[in-house]
């Protein structure tokens, strides 16, 4: 089985994500990054391609160029697929472009800026038939696919109430006055997005409950504040959920909130049990239920559902952790890919990666949220149809 073949858009010199999606794609052996356009200065992205050890002739200036020179390519030498890791402004014309030639991508998140762009590229996906990844790279762990299975398996019952909460602290000041790359981008409109902490890491806490708990979001309650003075875009926000089929849910996320550091957390509480999972500790995922004693089930034992046992590589006690979980949803993307080059349809376990279509909810969800924050009506309508 030969290696796919990759490239990349963004993720050069001083890039953070970048360098973390390269570590995923190479833990299972499966890629082969051969190509890349990894800046947006020519310069800087040919020397960061220097960097990786890129052949000349493939380390390009621009993701256009990658483009057209991949294409000029037979097919044996030709990538199989394009992760980009650019800011939130470029996702869509790159992946728009590299999806419409049939090529396969995985994207980082939020898709894209708004509705119009994430429906016209379910569209352009739809029709060239391209598998089309989206890195809500939290999807990933282990305990996450068990808490989703047990969740399907109505081992809590009718599900009552989900709070999901993600609390960083790293925007508690200025920062992007000091232009700090990471800062900088994140609190642009121009680059972000309309959405600052909502489009950053709110995105990902209403992926995770999505993902755990099925449950599709009927109307949103929300409050953005930009607490930092000078500072474009929201860095806190505090959200009131209404499920289709009538559970509470109550979303929060924050990058001012001191002490915080990577602290996403989901509880899911239903008429027979509860579960909590923190992806600070990732390895764990907490059971209770009326009739028994509170169980702890931890990553890498017989007992977990087949998905999760399939997204573990390591025995139980050794820990995994976030690249592990990003690695997973690339291997899903590729577990797709092969299929189609194969002409087969995926097995049971095969192809579990969020899509298109969830990042395309997940802007949805940032719309709506701040436009509930600017109503003064309590309740915004917020259910999000597949476009047609």
């Amino acid at each position: 089985m030969r290696k796919l073949r990759y490239a990349m858009v963004g993720g050069g010199r001083d890039a953070f994500i970048g360098a973390v999606h390269r570590k995923a794609a190479a833990l299972d052996s499966q890629t082969q990054l051969v190509a890349g356009a990894l800046s947006s200065n020519p310069d800087k992205a040919r020397a960061s391609g220097r960097d990786l050890g890129l052949p000349d002739e493939r380390n390009y200036g621009s993701w256009q160029e990658m483009l057209e020179g991949e294409l000029k390519l037979p097919a044996e030498r030709r990538i199989d697929f394009v992760s980009i890791v650019t800011p939130n402004h470029m996702h869509y014309p790159v992946a728009k472009a590299f999806a419409a030639a049939g090529i396969h991508v995985v994207c980082d998140k939020p898709l894209v800026h708004n509705s119009e762009q994430a429906n016209d590229l379910i569209r352009t996906v739809e029709k060239s038939g391209v598998v089309f990844a989206i890195t809500y790279n939290y999807t990933g762990y282990p305990m996450v696919k068990q808490a989703r299975h047990m969740v399907q398996s109505r081992k809590l019952g009718k599900l009552r109430k989900v709070v999901v909460e993600y609390n960083q602290g790293w925007l508690a000041t200025q920062l992007e006055a000091t232009h700090q790359k990471q800062a900088d981008w994140r609190t642009d409109p121009s680059r972000s997005g309309i959405a600052g902490a909502v489009g950053d890491i709110g995105s990902h806490a209403e992926n995770l409950a999505a993902t755990i708990t099925g449950l599709e979001i009927a109307q949103i309650c929300a409050d953005l504040t930009t607490f930092v003075p000078g500072r474009q875009l929201d860095d806190d926000g505090s959200l009131l959920l209404r499920f289709a089929g009538g559970a509470k849910g109550i979303l929060w996320c924050s990058q001012v909130e001191i002490g915080g550091e990577n602290d996403l957390r989901i509880r899911v509480f239903g008429e027979k049990g509860s579960l909590a999972w923190h992806q600070e500790d990732p390895n764990y995922l907490v059971y209770d239920t009326l009739e028994g004693p509170r169980q702890i089930l931890t990553r890498g034992n017989g007992y977990l559902c087949a998905a999760a046992q399939k997204a573990t590589r390591l025995p139980t006690g050794h820990p995994e952790a976030f690249i592990e979980a990003f690695a997973n949803v690339y291997l899903g993307a590729i577990e797709a890919i092969r299929a189609k080059q194969e002409g087969r349809a995926l097995g049971e376990l095969e192809g579990d990666f969020p899509t298109v279509y969830d990042g395309a909810r997940g802007v949805y969800f940032i719309e709506k949220t701040v436009e509930s924050s600017k109503s003064e009506h309590k309740w915004t309508a917020a259910h999000w149809e597949k476009p047609r």
